[in-house]
């Protein structure tokens, strides 16, 4: 990494793009003291990551890094034991580990009480990885980075991580950094992007802004959403409809006002 300066605000839902190589797993590795910086700093809530290593496990309980594939890492016969794992080695009471593993299920769209003996090596793969992302939420962290959280999921799975990411995200308004390679992903859940490229930050934005640039994230290996190209074609053969459409959702009735016009 190279010259990169950013702040990401309490609260928000920032997703991070950029091509293989570009920096991607590096910055958010550094995020939580998994790498350290050879120059600069990086600070979480005014506290440098790395500089007191007595503050390092604090800083790792509250920035909570899930990482590609994590259901990779359970190992415990039932999910209420494998979720109750990271919030036991806090030395906190029975009581407040139960508390924590029933909210951390739920807030990733389970019922408790049907999940908890259940052995987590006999779930789907979207559950699975459900069952792991409600493993580091239950270290009650106020950052949650997800590197590319739906690899090798079907479009079922991976739908159903999306979907409780952005409950999560709404409901607890937990502070998400989503990594993702899937433009339409990151068009449609977060409220900033941030472009890595060759180690630096290319550019920043709101997704409108960003996808409206898709020249310059061609000359650096990006595409933008597959909906996005299809407004660009429509537009060129004289569909008067918006030009910063990033969803399926914002086409169609954007297409239909348009079919109307030209009926009436």
């Amino acid at each position: 990494m190279e010259d990169v300066n950013i702040t990401i605000n309490q609260g928000e839902f920032v997703g991070i793009i950029g091509h293989t190589g570009s920096g991607k797993s590096t910055l958010i590795q550094l995020f939580n003291g998994l790498e350290f910086p050879t120059e600069g700093k990086i600070e979480v809530d005014g506290t440098a990551v790395g500089e007191d290593k007595k503050k390092l496990k604090l800083i790792r309980q509250r920035v909570g890094l899930v990482f590609q594939y994590p259901e990779y890492q359970l190992f415990e016969e039932t999910v209420e034991k494998d979720v109750a794992f990271g919030p036991m080695n806090l030395d906190l009471a029975k009581k407040e580990v139960d508390f924590r593993v029933k909210k951390a299920l739920e807030s990733v769209g389970f019922n408790y009480d049907k999940i908890k003996d259940a052995s987590p090596f006999d779930l789907s793969g979207g559950q699975k990885r459900r069952v792991a992302i409600a493993g580091v939420l239950a270290m009650k962290p106020d950052y949650l980075i997800l590197d590319e959280p739906t690899a090798g999921l079907d479009p079922a799975g991976r739908n159903e991580i999306f979907e409780q990411i952005k409950k999560l995200h709404e409901k607890s308004k937990v502070t998400v950094v989503l990594v993702s390679h899937s433009m339409e992903d990151i068009a449609k859940l977060v409220d900033r992007v941030i472009v890595l490229s060759k180690g630096k930050v290319h550019m920043q934005g709101t997704p409108k802004e960003i996808y409206s640039q898709a020249e310059e994230l061609e000359k650096i290996g990006l595409g933008i959403p597959q909906i996005a190209s299809i407004v660009k074609e429509l537009r060129k053969r004289g569909f008067n409809i918006k030009p910063d459409i990033l969803t399926v959702e914002e086409a169609k009735a954007e297409i239909l006002k348009e079919v109307r016009r030209r009926h009436v």
